[in-house]
């Protein structure tokens, strides 16, 4: 895990010396600012530990946010975006689950900031785009009749690769397919009494699969 946070650390490093260059570079465009919403899917890493809580290791998530596209083809975005399921808490002995059926919700809202570039000129119907960055994942588990001290409420910081293409629709509206690979070390298994402790899953990335539309030219 921390050879893949050094590799994405390298690549958001490379990818600001490409924004400062382009910047420098540029005389005609100036920058668009657009919005976006999206639409995906997520199955995380922890997938046992989701599994057995919450019957999946996969969810929809929900997200949006705003981006910048500079003169030479860098853009640097903020994404905010939830997922919340409902499961039961569950206790684990020798193996064995064991269902104590307590309604116990799971939400993780990262917000992430991400530079990248978009491999197509400005104009053009179809620009595939790649970038990586960095965010800050909020997971939260709460339950039904439980203490303050038995819910859990943190925030860990992650590192992400993104890849996609989107497709002009309209001057002003634009849709997109992407994916992303996220890793969030050390975010979970903190409880020595808890699911993902036994499994010993600490990440909280994953891989996502999404929707975008996107508003702006």
């Amino acid at each position: 895990m921390r050879a893949a946070g050094i590799a994405v650390a390298t690549l958001v490093v490379t990818l600001l010396s490409l924004l400062v260059t382009s910047v420098c570079d540029a005389q005609s465009r100036s920058p668009q600012i657009r919005g976006f919403a999206d639409l995906g899917s997520t199955s995380f890493t922890a997938s046992e530990s989701f599994e057995t809580i919450l019957g999946a290791s996969s969810g929809l998530v929900l997200g949006g946010g705003g981006e910048v596209v500079l003169p030479g083809n860098v853009f640097i975005a903020v994404r905010a975006s939830r997922f919340h399921h409902t499961g039961h808490r569950v206790f684990l002995s020798e193996g064995e689950r064991f269902d104590l059926g307590i309604n116990t919700s799971v939400t993780v809202r990262p917000l992430e900031i991400t530079g990248g570039y978009r491999f197509a000129p400005p104009r053009a119907r179809v620009v595939p785009y790649g970038g990586g960055g960095i965010g800050w994942h909020r997971y939260e588990e709460t339950s039904d009749f439980a203490i303050d001290t038995e819910n859990v409420d943190e925030t860990a910081r992650g590192y992400h690769i993104v890849g996609g293409a989107e497709v002009r629709i309209r001057r002003w509206i634009g849709a997109a397919g992407e994916a992303q690979w996220t890793s969030v070390p050390d975010a979970l298994g903190k409880n020595r009494t808890g699911v993902s402790s036994a499994f010993g899953e600490t990440n909280l990335g994953g891989a996502t699969i999404r929707a975008k539309v996107v508003i702006g030219y």
